[in-house]
C-alpha cells in the first residue's frame, strides 16, 4: 500500500512501513511542508507496522534546514521560530520514543537538521558516502531539531561542540569509531542491509521493542536508584507480556534438540 505525499513517500508493504524524503533537487532539505508530511506518516502508521525503514531519494540522506525557505519566510516574531522549531522536536521525539523501531539507511551528506532526524533512529546504516556534519556556526545559526540534546549523548557534547565550531565532516569510516554509524556498507548497498535488519526487528516482541526503543534511554538520564526501579519496572512487564512464556518454551526445547543431537552424532561417531 502506498499513500501519496508531496515531499516524501509513504509504502507500507507488511510490517514494515517505509519512509523516502523526496526531494533530491534540494537534497532532501527539510522544510515545513515535510515536517508536516511525516507528522501525517506517524499518525497514520498501520497498526500492522512493526518497523520503519527510513531512506531518501538522490545521492544524499538530507542536507538539513531548507535555508531558502527559512530566509523567504523570515519573521520578526521570535516565537515562529520557536514553534517550527518545537514542531521539528515533536516529530523526531515521535521517531525515538514511538511505538516501533526505526532503521534509517544513511547515504552522502547528513547535515544539520539530517543529522537531528538521523540520531533520532534506532539502528542507522551508512554507505560508504556517508558524511556527517554540523555546519550551523558557519550559518550564523543554532541547531534546533534536538541536535544539542541528542547527538552530545551519541558521540559526546565535546566533538559536538567541535563540529559546530568549524563545520567539519565525519566520514562514513570515522563515524562507525565513534557511534553515529552502526553498520557501514557499499553504496547501494544501504537498503538491502535495513530490509535485512527489519526482518530481525519484526522477530521480536512488539512488547520488548517497545521497552527498548523507550526504556534504555531514557534509563541512561536518570539516576542510578531510579535506572533499577524503571529496569525492573520493564523487565515484570516484558515477561508478563502474553508471548514471552511461548517465545522462551520454543527456545529452551530448540537447546534440548540440540544438545540431543550433537549427543546422536558423538555416539555414531564412535
Amino acid at each position: 500500500m502506498r499513500k501519496e505525499y508531496q515531499v516524501i513517500a509513504a509504502d507500507f508493504l507488511g510490517a514494515v512501513a517505509y519512509l523516502k524524503l523526496s526531494r533530491p533537487d534540494k537534497r532532501n532539505a527539510i522544510n515545513d511542508q515535510m515536517i508536516e508530511e511525516m507528522a501525517d506518516f506517524q499518525d497514520t502508521l498501520p497498526d500492522e507496522t512493526r518497523a520503519i525503514i527510513l531512506h531518501a531519494q538522490g545521492e544524499h540522506f538530507c542536507a538539513g534546514l531548507d535555508l531558502v525557505e527559512r530566509i523567504q519566510n523570515r519573521s520578526s516574531d521570535p516565537l515562529s521560530g520557536i514553534k517550527r522549531s518545537r514542531a521539528w522536536h515533536s516529530v523526531f521525539e515521535r521517531f525515538e520514543h514511538g511505538t516501533v523501531p526505526v532503521i534509517s539507511v544513511l547515504k552522502g551528506g547528513v547535515i544539520g537538521g539530517g543529522l537531528e532526524l538521523a540520531s533520532a533512529t534506532h539502528v542507522r546504516v551508512c554507505e560508504a558516502s556517508t558524511y556527517f556534519q554540523l555546519p550551523e556556526g558557519q550559518r550564523g545559526i543554532f541547531v534546533g531539531g534536538g541536535a544539542s540534546v541528542r547527538v552530545p549523548r551519541i558521540i559526546g557534547a565535546g566533538r559536538v561542540t567541535e563540529m559546530m565550531l568549524t563545520g567539519r565532516r565525519i566520514y562514513a569510516q570515522e563515524s562507525q569509531a565513534i557511534g553515529l554509524g552502526h553498520y557501514l556498507v557499499g553504496d547501494g548497498q544501504g537498503l538491502a542491509k535495513a530490509k535485512e535488519l527489519a526482518q530481525a526487528v519484526i522477530g521480536n516482541s512488539t512488547v520488548s521493542n517497545f521497552a527498548i526503543i523507550n526504556g534504555v534511554s531514557q534509563i541512561a538520564e536518570m539516576g542510578t536508584a531510579s535506572g533499577y526501579f524503571a529496569e525492573s519496572v520493564l523487565a515484570t512487564m516484558t515477561a508478563r507480556s502474553g508471548d514471552f512464556a511461548e517465545r522462551t518454551t520454543k527456545f529452551l526445547d530448540s537447546r534440548r534438540r540440540n544438545r540431543e543431537e550433537a549427543s546422536h552424532s558423538d555416539r555414531t561417531s564412535e
